[in-house]
C-alpha cells in the first residue's frame, strides 16, 4: 500500500531533497543537486517566487520507506495574467512502480481540481529558469546543473497514466573546432556599424550587476512569445542575480547595446559544472566548494545558458556580435566543446543561429499533460 504524506516539517523537506540520492546512486550519468540550494529553492521566506505562487511538496512511502516524490505547483502569475489554468508539477522522481507514480500524480491532479485549473503539465519547475522535461533520450549521457536526469522506465509510466506530450526539447553540443569565425567576422562588424551597436565584455562580477535588471527585463521581452513563458518579477530579479551571477565567469557574460546604451542582447555562458557536482555529492563543504571553483576556473566545456535578443533587433544578425565576442575568449581559455541547454523544438529562430556550427542533438526531452475536467 502507498502512503503519500506532504512534506512539511525541515527533516520532511531534506527527505524531499535527498531523495533522489537513493534512486541513482549507482548511475554513471545523475548529477546530483548541491541540497543546501534545493532547500533554499523550497523556502518560502528565500525564494520569492513565491510570493506569486505556491506549491506543495509530497513523499510517497512503502511502509516505512520513500518510493517517490512531487511538487505541485500553481503559478498564479501564469493563470491569472496569461489565463492558462494550468497545475505544474515537477521533482517528480519515483521508483518502477506504478501504484507510486499514480498516487503522486493523483494528488497533483485533485489540487489541481480543488483550483479548478484545466489540466496538469510537468515535469516544470516553478518558471522558465527552472529546469524542465523528462528525459526521453540520451540516457548515457551525463546530466548537466540545469536539466534534470531520470530513468528510462519514467516516460512508460506517464503513458500507462493517461498523460500526452505537451512540448518537446533537444539538447545540442557541438565542438569547439567547429566554430569557423569567417562565419560570423565579417557579418559582425557591418552589423554593429549599421545599427550603431557595441558589445559590452566584462571581467569583473560587480561590472556585470548594474546591467543585471535591464537584462531580465530583456528576458521577458525577448521570451514573450514562448508558450511555456512567465515573466520574471521584479522581486525575483534580485533573487536571481544571487543564485546565478555568482556562478559564471564574469568573461561569460556578453552584452550588445545600441547608440544610446539599452540593452538590445545578451548571452550567458556557464562553464560545465556536472563533474565538479557529482565530486561535491550534494554538499558545498568541505570539499564541495573547491570542486565548484576549480570547475568555474578551469572546465574545458561550457554550456550556453541563456541568450536573449530584443524582438525589434531578431532575425538582423545580433548573435553574430555576440558570438564573435565568445571567441577569442573560448579559444584564449582552451574549451573544447559547447553544450546548449534544452531548447523548444518549435523554437526555429534559436535553432537557426547554430546551424553554422554543426550542432549534434544528443539528448530530447518532453513535457506531459492531462486533462483535469
Amino acid at each position: 500500500m502507498i502512503t503519500i504524506k506532504e512534506a512539511v516539517s525541515k527533516k520532511d523537506l531534506k527527505d524531499f531533497v535527498k531523495f533522489p540520492f537513493k534512486i541513482y546512486k549507482d548511475s554513471k550519468y545523475w548529477v546530483p543537486p548541491i541540497i543546501k540550494q534545493e532547500l533554499e529553492t523550497f523556502d518560502k521566506d528565500k525564494n520569492p517566487i513565491f510570493n506569486d505562487a505556491e506549491a506543495r511538496f509530497f513523499l510517497a512511502y512503502k511502509g516505512n520507506e520513500i518510493v517517490g516524490r512531487v511538487a505541485a505547483i500553481v503559478n498564479w502569475l501564469e493563470i491569472n495574467k496569461q489565463q492558462i489554468k494550468k497545475m505544474r508539477f515537477g521533482w517528480f522522481d519515483f521508483t518502477d512502480d506504478l501504484e507510486v507514480s499514480k498516487a503522486l500524480l493523483e494528488t497533483v491532479e485533485n489540487i489541481g481540481k480543488e483550483h479548478q485549473l484545466d489540466y496538469a503539465e510537468g515535469p516544470v519547475g516553478f518558471s522558465n529558469l527552472d529546469k524542465v522535461g523528462v528525459l526521453t533520450e540520451g540516457f548515457d549521457s551525463l546530466a548537466s546543473m540545469i536539466t534534470w536526469y531520470n530513468h528510462p522506465y519514467y516516460v512508460d509510466h506517464y503513458k500507462a497514466l493517461g498523460y500526452e506530450i505537451e512540448k518537446e526539447y533537444s539538447e545540442s553540443r557541438f565542438p569547439f573546432n567547429n566554430v569557423d569565425p569567417e562565419s560570423f567576422r565579417k557579418a559582425q562588424a557591418l552589423i554593429k556599424r549599421r545599427y550603431k551597436l557595441k558589445a559590452l565584455s566584462f571581467t569583473k562580477t560587480e561590472e556585470v550587476m548594474p546591467w543585471a535588471d535591464k537584462m531580465f527585463d530583456l528576458f521577458n521581452e525577448s521570451y514573450s512569445s514562448l508558450s511555456s513563458f512567465v515573466e520574471i518579477t521584479d522581486i525575483q530579479k534580485e533573487y536571481f542575480k544571487k543564485k546565478f551571477i555568482s556562478f559564471v565567469n564574469p568573461e561569460y557574460i556578453k552584452f550588445v547595446v545600441d547608440e544610446n546604451e539599452k540593452l538590445i542582447g545578451f548571452a550567458i555562458v556557464m562553464p560545465k559544472f556536472a563533474e565538479a557536482l557529482r565530486k561535491a555529492n550534494g554538499k558545498l563543504f568541505p570539499f564541495g566548494f573547491t570542486h565548484i571553483l576549480k570547475a568555474k576556473k578551469n572546465s574545458k566545456d561550457v554550456i550556453f545558458y541563456l541568450i536573449g535578443i530584443h524582438p525589434e533587433y531578431q532575425n538582423k544578425g545580433v548573435h553574430a556580435v555576440i558570438f564573435n565576442e565568445y571567441y577569442d575568449i573560448f579559444k584564449s581559455k582552451g574549451i573544447q566543446n559547447c553544450y546548449r541547454t534544452p531548447e523548444l523544438e518549435d523554437n526555429v529562430a534559436i535553432h537557426k543561429i547554430w546551424k553554422h556550427f554543426g550542432p549534434e542533438v544528443y539528448k530530447r526531452r518532453k513535457t506531459f499533460r492531462k486533462n483535469l475536467n
